[in-house]
């Protein structure tokens, strides 16, 4: 095989139990994706839900980075609109300091949550000096940079690392692409969320024309089993409604009734909800990896970041290693 392949973690509560036994699971996974092979193992953000148990993506790279050896920790990713991009770069520079060329730094544009959470998340802040997302970014780009050394008067994001973290901006548009490229950055295509395979070929043959040849990694979802049967009847019940606003914020979420709510705390009056197909790549470890290896082929894709959305913890944990034994059997 001539792709990486690197995981992606939500933290999700399965039904009956605790936050707690959630988080140390996802030690437990990182933990496990360091002896299979995954490359990277990150850390999603996703706020006021009872069902995922990771808003901090920072605190939970600093728990699992102490608790293994090698693989690459990072955020995929930090929602930036809710916090000062100075802050962020202090974590994150701190965060490679504590393990130097083993940091990830990932940005998403969405609020990773509902506009209840949203509103708590940005209280107090002056929306109009907040900019746009890509002044923000820009922002944080240039106080993850090292800067010149000896002069005082510059404002650095402290303390500096030796190596800094890497930078991924999370997206799904020409737009992204666009500035990943601009500002050096590498662009991870959100295919969970949209794999449209027009549109992915659209971003990434931007974002490769735009960064002088670069290649985005791509986000998918996976779900592997045994048998084909067996990987239908763990995503029977995953669904996918995407609410469109006029005038407003568009989003995905994973029921109507997260739909409703979204449009009700909105305040949006003008909207539809609709049921989307989710995009998701099923079936024996033999199966996806012949679908992988046909976007790789088809798209120059160098690495997949694999999200699993099956919350229960034995069939989840069998899902990422037979995905991973098999490519270490196969490679």
């Amino acid at each position: 095989m001539s792709y990486r392949l690197s995981l992606l973690d939500k933290s999700p509560i399965a039904d009956g139990e605790t936050a707690s036994h959630a988080l140390h699971r996802t030690l437990q996974l990182a933990q496990q994706a360091e002896v299979w092979g995954y490359h990277r193992f990150w850390l999603a953000e996703h706020h006021n839900t009872d069902r995922l148990a990771s808003p901090s993506p920072e605190l939970l790279i600093a728990w699992i980075i102490g608790q293994t050896q090698h693989i690459r920790v990072g955020s995929g990713g930090v929602m930036l609109q809710h916090y000062s991009p100075y802050k962020v770069a202090e974590n994150f520079n701190l965060l490679a300091s504590l393990a130097p060329g083993r940091i990830d730094v990932g940005v998403g544009k969405a609020p990773g949550g509902l506009p209840l959470s949203t509103r708590a998340l940005q209280f107090g802040v002056h929306l109009q000096e907040k900019g746009s997302f890509a002044e923000q970014l820009m922002l944080l780009d240039s106080w993850l940079q090292v800067p010149p050394v000896g002069d005082e008067e510059i404002l650095r994001a402290t303390p500096q690392p030796p190596r800094p973290a890497n930078r991924f901006l999370l997206g799904a548009s020409e737009e992204s692409a666009k500035l990943a490229a601009e500002l050096g950055w590498q662009l991870v295509f959100a295919a969970h969320h949209n794999g449209d395979p027009q549109l992915m070929e659209k971003v990434l043959n931007s974002y490769r024309q735009h960064s002088n040849g670069q290649r985005a990694l791509v986000a998918v979802q996976v779900v592997v089993a045994d048998s084909p049967a067996e990987a239908d009847l763990l995503v029977d019940n995953l669904r996918v409604y995407h609410v469109s606003v006029k005038d407003g914020p568009s989003v995905n979420v994973g029921s109507v009734e997260q739909a409703e709510r979204y449009v009700r705390q909105g305040g949006y009056t003008d909207y539809v909800i609709e049921p989307r197909t989710p995009s998701l790549l099923k079936g024996t470890a033999a199966q996806v990896h012949a679908k992988l290896d046909a976007l790789h082929q088809n798209f120059g894709i160098e690495e997949f970041v694999i999200d699993t959305p099956v919350a229960e913890e034995q069939a989840r944990v069998k899902s990422l290693e037979l995905l991973a034994t098999h490519r270490l059997v196969t490679a």
